[in-house]
């Protein structure tokens, strides 16, 4: 696996407070940026032993940045990494003999996205109970819309696709719980 290396310039997180920008078009880092915001990025071949190496990647990443994200976000992103990273090895890996995994820290959000050459743009499947596979994006969606997240995937501009997931650091507020009907005699 290659060393994770910060990108400078270009590819920033938006620090509004909004949903990060996929590809393209971000902003510049603003002046009063934090100590733990930035893009990296990293490539591994695509094979079985990049998946534990990506997600313990991204975790030392999270870890020597200081990015303050309660653990069950931290768990989020490291099960959507390795669903992620997985999917490439299996799916693109005779197209693609290399992942890159990019790993993008703003003040509200850490988006994490995996990249490969294979030209197939796939779907969350449905849940089937007949099936013992075909589900990573599916859990993929649903840890992200749990957390409080938005995921895509897009076409590259050189023919692959990349998935990505951005996670607010704060956890969503809980839904309002209604309150009880008032009790009383039937009538």
């Amino acid at each position: 696996m290659d060393t994770i290396e910060r990108e400078d310039g270009g590819r920033n997180m938006d620090v509004s407070g909004s949903v990060p920008p996929a590809r393209g078009g971000e902003p510049d880092a603003p002046t009063d940026s934090l100590a733990y915001e930035g893009v990296w990025r990293f490539t591994a071949p695509a094979v079985e032993e990049s998946v534990p190496q990506a997600r313990r990647a991204v975790r030392d990443l999270l870890g020597r940045q200081g990015v303050p994200a309660p653990q069950d976000l931290v768990y989020s992103l490291l099960l959507i990494v390795s669903e992620l990273v997985t999917n490439s090895v299996r799916h693109a890996a005779l197209l693609s003999p290399e992942v890159a995994v990019e790993v993008a820290i703003g003040r509200e959000w850490v988006r994490v996205a995996v990249e490969d050459n294979h030209p197939y743009r796939p779907k969350a499947l449905e849940a089937d109970f007949g099936q013992t596979g075909g589900r990573g994006l599916l859990l993929v969606r649903e840890v992200t819309r749990e957390a409080g997240g938005v995921c895509d995937v897009e076409h590259t501009s050189t023919g692959g696709k990349v998935i990505w997931a951005a996670l607010p650091l704060t956890a969503p507020a809980p839904a309002p719980v209604p309150a009880p009907a008032p009790s009383g005699p039937a009538v």
